[in-house]
């Protein structure tokens, strides 16, 4: 078949991007991957649209932040093994965090005689995905180009079924860059949806069901079931329903932090004859106390409480990760997608508790004293940040709550870091989308907090990361991304100049071994000379101001930064040195 203007292997490949409606991809630029840029860029006229980044590891964070916020699948694309190599801690992040992120790698080409000395050699690897299988849904290396619109449809349909994940797809060099001589037939979108979710067993569910209505001090620990915002609302009515308390892991944002029925930070948990979890990978960090010295753990479930859970458990367990945590006793577990499954079991627990009236009397009694609970430990952080209120640098509790008293005006959206908690103990998330939930770790923060922020560009709302200087450290380039790209966000700065919380832990070792406290420093500060990161940031077309060490000054900075995000779209930065925390 003759054509008029030539089509290359890469343009089907963009077209099978397209349409599966990925609209962003992230990428650091490379050669393997050299003829799909050309095809995005000129044949689809730069979409999926082109997010740069200054590392692999950014590129992936990114669209981590960007899938968690909007619910929808992001791509990246990764130069062969090196570049593959750089981005394996994103994805395996996304991998912990269930993140749909469809990472697209170049390789080869795999045709020996058409490598380019040297560097096509030690940048291909038999197998690419190897690198990486241990921590994706899974992962395909067409051989052909009529095979890639299927190894892209089946990709994405794998990252966004549930549980979702990132899902790896090598595209040969050489195909890209072949010439079509025949028509590649695209699949048809329509007919290669998402599967539908998993549904729960009607007898478990309504087994459950009995149980729950049953129980007298019902508590409910949430975990990822708050990917899907209805069950924000579901939650809270199952809750004033069962007369149950909540007790949030913050992996997603569950339930509101204010509501009465909250009783997070408190010990409401050691009361209870029955801990429903939905949708929890690990059910001993919220339930368990940690000796941190000793590394032994302590359950706060009291023995004779039933133990029941409903989410995936089993279903895509790693055999190389140990993200599938500790083994529980439970009396009862379903499996199911909670998105399907929690509505079902409301209705059913409606109908449960509609059979017996004479226990409304009790739970009404129980629900005063949940929030009785839930404002005594409110009261109780009210008095921590005020025995630190004036402390010098800012305290972290201070910091936390001028920072709110600032974007509280505002539609605001909190990235992932919530200052050591002090926001939730602060703020008022009292909307499903007010956070996608917590960061992963060091060097995980400002690129999924970008891809947050990515996710809202254009909503109106005021992005807001609390981002720790240790995080922002590993990839202080990335604060390019958003001001290149014109994402709008607010970076306040909780920077305590150290990588504190390993401080912590050499302080801990230091006084059990009796050897001298006053060096856990070494190794783990951020300072002389500290970092001036309103600088940096300015420097990167940011709008900039710090270093603040007075509380009285973070608030009306605060509110300036967020009005140059809010009136011109420009990132904007406030640095705060905080009290080690």
């Amino acid at each position: 078949m003759t054509y008029e203007k030539p089509r290359y292997g890469s343009d089907v490949m963009v077209d099978a991007m397209k349409a599966h409606g990925l609209r962003y991809v992230s990428l650091n630029p490379g050669s393997s991957f050299r003829g799909l840029h050309d095809s995005i860029v000129n044949y689809g006229g730069n979409q999926p649209e082109i997010i740069e980044c200054p590392h692999e590891k950014v590129a992936v964070g990114l669209a981590h932040g960007y899938a968690k916020a909007s619910g929808e699948a992001m791509g990246v694309i990764l130069h062969n093994v090196v570049g593959l190599l750089h981005g394996a801690m994103g994805i395996y992040y996304a991998y912990l965090d269930r993140a749909p992120v469809v990472v697209f790698g170049g390789t080869g080409p795999m045709a020996l005689e058409r490598r380019r000395p040297n560097i096509d050699w030690i940048h291909t690897a038999n197998v690419q995905g190897n690198a990486v299988r241990d921590f994706t849904k899974w992962d395909d290396q067409p051989a052909t180009v009529r095979s890639v619109p299927e190894t892209i449809a089946r990709g994405y349909r794998v990252a966004m079924s549930e549980p979702r994940g990132p899902v790896y797809l090598c595209l040969d060099a050489g195909l890209q860059e072949d010439e079509l001589t025949e028509e590649i037939p695209p699949v048809d979108p329509e007919r290669y949806k998402v599967p539908s979710r998993l549904g729960a067993d009607p007898a478990a569910l309504d087994e459950l069901a009995s149980m729950l209505v049953a129980a007298e001090r019902p508590i409910i620990v949430p975990g990822y079931a708050g990917r899907d915002p209805e069950a924000f609302h579901q939650l809270v009515e199952l809750a004033e329903l069962l007369g149950a308390g909540v007790v949030d892991t913050n992996i997603r944002l569950n339930f509101p932090n204010r509501h009465p029925l909250n009783v997070t930070g408190s010990d409401a948990i050691t009361d209870a004859d029955l801990v429903f979890f939905v949708d929890v990978k690990d059910m001993g960090k919220p339930t368990q106390e940690l000796d941190r010295l000793t590394r032994t753990i302590r359950s706060l479930i009291p023995d004779t409480a039933k133990v029941v859970d409903l989410g995936f458990n089993d279903l895509e367990i790693s055999s190389w990760s140990h993200d599938f945590t500790a083994l529980h006793p439970t009396d009862l577990q379903v499996t199911a997608d909670t998105a399907v499954a929690l509505p079902q079991l409301l209705e059913r627990c409606r109908e449960y508790e509609q059979r017996d009236p004479d226990r409304r009397t009790a739970r009404e009694e129980r629900r005063r004293r949940l929030a009785d609970v839930h404002d005594a430990t409110w009261e109780g952080w009210q008095r921590q940040a005020k025995a630190d209120w004036d402390l010098t640098p800012v305290s972290t509790a201070r910091l936390a709550a001028e920072v709110w008293e600032a974007v509280r005006e505002y539609d605001w959206v909190l990235t992932a870091g919530t200052a050591a908690g002090w926001a939730l103990r602060t703020w008022d998330f009292d909307k499903p989308y007010r956070h996608p939930g917590g960061s992963l770790g060091t060097a995980t923060q400002i690129s999924i907090s970008t891809g947050v922020a990515l996710a809202h560009k254009g909503s109106g709302k005021l992005v807001v990361d609390l981002q720790p200087d240790g995080d922002l450290m590993f990839d202080l380039g990335s604060l390019w991304v958003a001001a290149y790209h014109k994402i709008p966000m607010l970076v306040v700065m909780f920077n305590n100049r150290a990588y504190y919380n390993d401080w912590e832990h050499q302080e801990r070792i230091a006084r059990h071994r009796g050897t001298p406290v006053e060096n856990a420093y070494l190794g783990m500060e951020i300072d002389g000379p500290p970092p001036d990161f309103a600088n940096v940031a300015r420097s990167l077309g940011w709008y900039g101001e710090g270093p603040i060490t007075d509380p009285g000054g973070v608030q009306e900075a605060v509110r300036r930064a967020a009005e140059v995000v809010i009136s011109s779209g420009q990132p904007a930065m406030v640095d705060v040195v905080c009290q080690p925390a």
